[in-house]
């Protein structure tokens, strides 16, 4: 009886604390509402589309990129809405935010209204986050999402959406977000069986299910989407006028990352993670020694090769002695991926100039390095190659023989 009362004690307890926290973890994440429509989102990554051929794909909706930053308007946006209005499909509009601070975000979601004024979007305002500065706290982006889609949401007069992944509905955007604006879920699996997944959200209006759908009309990848009829406006009329923001130092926002060095790290591989090189990072840190690095050091990494990335991708610039398949690696992708997203006949012909789209995981494994053993490999060859220590790799790999190691093996060299 003691142990009964006292299970329960504990029981209510819990119950009042999480009440208290005003926690809110759902664990099933289901449509928001029947019918669901086949659906879209398009940047100038597609090119020209034919739009007609798109509709009579069964297409309905279409989601197209227009901004970036406080500067950059997608060259194809005009474009893609005409025709895709000219052909009776379904309009929404997104912007890939890239602000560090609310007053970045306010700025941003002012050019976001002037890009599309005078336009009459369908569909919701989608405000995609999803690329996090080094450092910046989970408070710090939620004060800034909070601030830009109410923003946005004052000077367009529309209604707006979060476009997140599972992972950062989850452990990002707080609950707050969510009891105020519906989810855009972006999920690259099979999104009809989201049971027992923990989020703030209970149901999305619209789930991105695939980077590689193909659809007539498209030429290359295209990213399908299911959206519910909560993606849809009230009402379809014109956004109101809005001046563009004046041009301030934040135009270059996110120029430069901080990044906290951890056990393991190696100049080098550092620079392969960042699309940088090794001088560089001496240079602008002013490190005397490259070999000697230590955990919890910051290091400034400045990078021109390197752009933000939208719905999952990043744009990486080729360096003069780069391969796809060293890009591949610094990236933890595929060369088989990296050629079929940017059309490439030839993987061992890349030049250097030449803008690549890349395909970032979804699992947050993007860390994570790991190399296979060949014919004649030592672990002490293995650790002089990525700027490590044997020790440290069998460490990390519960290598009880340093010397035994075989071909085919998988050697993790960073986690």
């Amino acid at each position: 009886m003691i142990k009964f009362l006292k299970r329960t004690f504990a029981l209510m307890l819990l119950l009042s604390v999480v009440s208290l926290m005003n926690i809110h973890i759902c664990y099933a994440i289901s449509p928001s509402a029947t019918p669901e429509y086949d659906g879209i989102d398009v940047s100038n990554w597609q090119g020209n589309i034919d739009f007609r051929r798109v509709k009579e794909a069964g297409i309905d909706v279409v989601y197209i990129k227009a901004s970036e930053g406080t500067t950059y308007r997608d060259p194809y946006f005009e474009r893609n809405y005409n025709n895709a209005k000219a052909n009776g499909l379904k309009v929404g509009f997104y912007h890939f935010l890239t602000a560090t601070n609310v007053e970045q975000a306010r700025r941003q979601a002012q050019f976001f209204a002037s890009v599309i004024s005078g336009k009459s979007p369908d569909c919701k305002l989608a405000m995609d986050f999803e690329r996090f500065s080094n450092g910046i706290t989970n408070e710090e982006i939620n004060q800034i999402s909070e601030v830009f889609l109410q923003t946005l949401k004052d000077l367009t007069q529309k209604d707006v959406i979060i476009y997140s992944n599972l992972y950062d509905s989850q452990r990002v955007f707080n609950n707050q977000l969510a009891s105020k604006y519906p989810l855009w879920l972006a999920y690259y699996g099979d999104y009809t069986r989201l049971t027992n997944t923990a989020s703030n959200w209970s149901s999305w209006a619209g789930v991105q299910y695939t980077s590689r759908g193909t659809v007539a009309g498209i030429d290359g990848y295209v990213d399908r989407n299911k959206f519910t009829q909560n993606i849809f406006l009230g009402e379809c009329t014109n956004c109101p006028e809005v001046e563009e923001p004046e041009p301030s130092d934040d135009t270059i926002e996110n120029a430069t990352i901080e990044y906290t060095v951890k056990r393991g790290d190696t100049l080098w591989s550092i620079a392969q993670r960042y699309g940088t090189t090794v001088q560089s990072l001496v240079e602008e840190n002013g490190i005397q020694n490259p070999r000697l690095i230590y955990p919890g050091q910051i290091i400034k990494i400045t990078n021109e090769s390197m752009e933000t990335n939208e719905m999952g991708h990043c744009v990486y610039t080729v360096k003069r002695g780069d391969t796809l398949w060293s890009i591949a690696r610094a990236h933890n992708t595929t060369v088989q991926s990296i050629a079929s997203l940017n059309k490439i006949q030839n993987p061992n012909l890349i030049y250097p100039g030449q803008k690549l789209r890349i395909e970032i995981s979804s699992n947050n494994t993007a860390d994570r390095v790991t190399y296979t053993v060949k014919k004649g490999d030592s672990l002490w060859k293995i650790a002089r190659m990525y700027g490590t220590s044997v020790g440290y790799l069998a460490t990390l790999n519960g290598i009880e023989n340093t010397r035994l190691i075989y071909p085919g093996q998988v050697i993790v060299i960073m986690k």
